[in-house]
């Protein structure tokens, strides 16, 4: 994970799909990308070798998300962020998944958005 992660940003997207490997090559024709494998799943390099993304298989996991572009946000106590989701009418849709650094959670807020809170070292607004 990158250390440059600052408190409540956004910090990662990653497409989650059926047909990750066919998602994985449309993305390389038609912007560039460069797959690289990351425990079965997929890093996708910007043409200067910058990480860009993810695609990941619906399986595992995995296999409750919808196929959807998830974004990430950074968060100190997942545990916490996850209950203040709940206080003011979000509910969490899967996980949390993992444990301390690397855990994350998929929440919807209260107009239906959905989007990851991923453990990392910083704060949570309550």
């Amino acid at each position: 994970m990158s250390e440059n992660w600052k408190p409540g940003t956004f910090v990662h997207l990653d497409l989650t799909v059926p047909d990750a490997p066919g998602m994985r090559d449309f993305y390389s024709a038609v912007v560039g990308w460069k797959p690289e494998p990351l425990g079965g799943d997929w890093l996708m390099l910007a043409p200067d070798g910058t990480p860009a993304t993810g695609i990941c298989h619906a399986r595992g996991e995995n296999a409750d998300l919808p196929p959807q572009w998830l974004a990430y946000i950074a968060v100190d106590d997942l545990d916490a962020c996850l209950a203040a989701a709940r206080e003011h009418g979000g509910e969490v849709v899967a996980g949390p998944k993992g444990e301390g650094e690397g855990g994350y959670a998929v929440i919807r807020d209260p107009e239906g958005a959905v989007l990851a809170l991923i453990q990392r070292g910083t704060t949570c607004a309550t």
